[in-house]
């Protein structure tokens, strides 16, 4: 069975007529008459009665709502699939790192919204394995996250990178590291820290960093929000590890210190690298076919990198 063997039945029957319908469905009254015979020995049942008018047979009757209902379905589904390679979707859905959501990401939202408004835009602020798991499910479209090599190799998996930035140190005003200019890691492993949640990249890149230095992380507390990291850094005691991006807000706080680890420190000495993330944009092949997701991608590769670029002018 066939959808053009629907297809011609159903024309048939809405005509009433074998001639009529071949001009309907732009073929042949031959061709029409075989799909019928065809779609009738399939079934085993004789759908019309043969006279000067084409009748349903009882059993045509009780087969005619069901094609009716097939056929709408399938008409129904080649707009949507048309609108969605047209870039007409309802809604483009993006997860991204709290960080960029806080500083980079506003300007590309605002540029796409201008340039796409009948598309709701939808953003989440994710850690980094729990945005590229929904981006896997199929629950956002794409995802701006701190790479995670293990998490995006698949075949399907298409990966940008943005930019990679330094991890600085923020503690508060008055804590006892405020007074370096730059941090040595044999005095920043002292003290207690509060760190993102499990799950979180900054977390694995932190506790990694420890684990290379045979260093004990004092991860006393774990929140999820940079206003928390602020928050519990300002009472005095905890000092967190926190990207760049991320302490924009915090360098304009006289009661917070924002601090870079020192170059010639052993944490950066371990590999001859210093503590850095890198950030990237991912989605699949086949998303960044379809326009909005097409166009997003693009502002993203246009826009942040430069203001990463000038932030660290200004900085």
């Amino acid at each position: 069975m066939r959808l053009e063997q629907l297809q011609a039945f159903l024309a048939i029957a809405e005509t009433g007529s074998f001639q009529q319908a071949a001009r309907k469905c732009g073929v042949t009254q031959s061709t029409i008459s075989r799909q019928i015979q065809a779609l009738e020995a399939d079934l085993a049942v004789e759908l019309f009665h043969r006279s000067t008018h084409a009748k349903l047979t009882l059993g045509g009757e009780r087969f005619l709502p069901r094609v009716r209902k097939i056929c709408q379905e399938w008409q129904t589904a080649t707009a949507e699939l048309a609108d969605l390679v047209a870039g007409k979707q309802p809604e483009l859905c993006i997860a991204a790192i709290h960080s960029l959501c806080a500083s980079y990401l506003p300007p590309v939202l605002q540029k796409f919204c201008h340039d796409y408004p009948d598309v709701q835009l939808r953003v989440t602020s994710l850690g980094s394995d729990r945005a590229l798991k929904v981006l896997k499910d199929g629950l956002v479209d794409l995802a701006i996250v701190m790479n995670n090599r293990f998490l995006t190799t698949s075949r399907e998996i298409i990966v940008e990178a943005l930019y990679e930035e330094p991890i600085e140190l923020l503690c508060a005003a008055n804590h006892p590291l405020a007074q370096y200019e730059y941090i040595p890691w044999s005095e920043l492993i002292r003290y207690p820290q509060v760190v993102f949640k499990d799950g979180y990249g900054m977390q694995r890149l932190i506790q990694d960093r420890f684990e290379r230095l045979d260093a004990r992380l004092q991860a006393t507390l774990e929140v999820n929000t940079l206003d928390a990291f602020r928050g519990v850094v300002r009472q005095g005691e905890l000092i967190a590890l926190l990207p760049q991006s991320a302490l924009m807000e915090a360098r304009l706080d006289p009661t917070l210190a924002v601090r870079p680890l020192a170059s010639n420190s052993i944490g950066a000495l371990v590999d001859g690298s210093s503590l850095t993330r890198k950030v990237v944009m991912v989605t699949t092949q086949d998303r960044l076919q379809i326009p909005p997701i097409k166009h997003f991608w693009q502002l993203v590769r246009e826009n942040i990198s430069p203001q990463v670029d000038q932030q660290r002018s200004a900085s």
